[in-house]
């Protein structure tokens, strides 16, 4: 009977606290449907809602969300559109009976493409189509031997090359797009409506978050390997490791227009000096700005010079823009001190070792002892590509970025080893006057050669 007695004492007890206990329980967090919204946009909301909670939850929790901006927004067309879907008209008939929202048919397209998002960011989208990202899938096809020559085949450039440089998207008379096209949201995909790029690289769906386009790891999803290594660069310099250490501590969320230096942020990243504004230079999304030199290019150039696509900006006027951004946390003398180093790395790297080799790489041509018709194919043309493309890239990427290793042991040490060994067989075969061995086939080559007519002219 105690025993009894006491549970039921218990038992009471926990009865009385349970509406204090609720008071202080964490309510179940809801998106509500304002009432200002179309019939189209609830019906988008609910479905997706069901459908794909993970796409819905990544929007609820955006700032397109907090101002009442929904699916219909973004992904609404016009009926003649190339990529509207017919198939998704079943989901508003659908959504007719369920929800009861009146019976009509929306054109909608799965693909939102810059030119949708100028509706409402038209200087972000004005930026961002002169720029190198946008236009990469035009630069590739005017100079890169693996996409002009064949020397790759389609599923090697789908899953490798296009899905940083975008692929030319492809739709069915029902809007049904081409799995060989999409998924893709490279940086310069060519969209349907004619368009170059995706937003959704750096911005991804359906967050669309500033933060996560502020974060170094956001550009490291393509600038990183052998080539441009940018992201491992970065992570080995100072401002690196002022970003790991700190790197929590910042007020990633600041609006648009307002990430300062010293007040939201410690070290830069990837974004505060190429794209964010800072002192008197404004923010932008054309990425080939404030750059005094072409470092990716064969032969260092200034970015006007880039034959590939000469960029519309006055070196001198663009390095003076990336120099304020310097002084934000650096002297003058400092700032001017790093681009002495980097100008004098150029120069070296070009006189050195590019010219030299490319003069005897022209040598063979014109003896016969290399075939031009096609690259990679025969040793000495690797050599030469890989002593631009990853050594001397390395050592110039690195010197302007501050990454020691980077700008010697990854760059001008293998510089010397490749220039070396490149040389020796060159002058081999032009003692003997014997042909370059030919690799034939070549392995995974018979790649498309011809340019697709949808990329601009430029």
């Amino acid at each position: 009977m105690k025993t009894t007695k006491l549970l039921l004492a218990a038992l009471c007890s926990l009865l009385l606290a349970i509406p204090a206990l609720a008071q202080n329980m964490p309510k179940a967090k809801e998106f509500r449907i304002e009432r200002g919204m179309s019939p189209q946009a609830r019906a988008c909301i609910e479905c997706h809602k069901t459908e794909s909670p993970g796409l819905f939850s990544d929007w609820a929790a955006s700032r397109h969300a907090s101002a009442n901006i929904t699916c219909i927004d973004c992904h609404q067309a016009e009926e003649h559109d190339k990529d509207v879907s017919k198939a998704h008209y079943k989901q508003y008939e659908r959504s007719d009976t369920q929800w009861g929202v009146g019976e009509f048919k929306t054109p909608v397209a799965a693909v939102v493409t810059p030119k949708d998002c100028s509706r409402c960011h038209p200087d972000e989208v004005k930026q961002y189509s002169v720029s190198k990202h946008a236009n990469t899938n035009v630069i590739v096809w005017k100079i890169d031997p693996w996409m002009k020559l064949g020397m790759n085949n389609q599923i090697e450039r789908a899953t490798g090359c296009y899905t940083c440089h975008g692929t030319i998207l492809k739709a069915d008379a029902d809007g049904n797009l081409d799995p060989t096209t999409w998924p893709n949201v490279g940086v310069g995909r060519v969209n349907l409506d004619g368009s170059l790029g995706s937003c959704t690289s750096c911005h991804t769906r359906h967050r669309f978050s500033v933060m996560e386009a502020r974060k170094p790891e956001a550009c490291g999803q393509c600038h990183l390997g052998p080539d441009h290594p940018q992201i491992e660069i970065y992570m080995e310099s100072k401002h690196g490791d002022i970003y790991t250490a700190f790197g929590d501590q910042y007020n990633w969320t600041a609006a648009p227009g307002t990430w300062t230096p010293g007040v939201d942020y410690r070290g830069p990243t990837c974004a505060s000096c190429h794209m964010s504004g800072a002192g008197s230079v404004m923010t932008t999304h054309d990425v080939t700005e404030r750059l005094s030199w072409e470092l990716q290019a064969p032969l260092t150039v200034r970015p006007q010079d880039f034959a590939a696509l000469p960029a519309k900006t006055d070196w001198k006027v663009e390095r003076e823009k990336m120099q304020e951004i310097c002084k934000q946390c650096h002297s003058k003398a400092w700032t001017d001190g790093h681009y002495a180093k980097m100008d004098g790395a150029v120069e070296n790297y070009n006189e050195v070792y590019f010219k030299p080799a490319k003069k005897m790489l022209d040598e063979l041509y014109a003896k016969g002892l290399l075939d031009k018709t096609r690259f990679f194919d025969e040793r000495l043309e690797v050599e030469y590509y890989e002593l631009w493309h990853h050594e001397g890239r390395r050592a110039r990427m690195g010197t302007a970025m501050m990454a020691p290793d980077y700008a010697w042991w990854h760059g001008f040490y293998e510089c010397k080893h490749r220039y070396n060994g490149f040389m020796e067989e060159a002058e081999k075969l032009l003692s003997t006057g014997q042909k370059a061995h030919r690799a034939d086939p070549f392995p995974g080559s018979g790649g498309d050669t011809t340019r697709p007519p949808e990329l601009p002219d430029m």
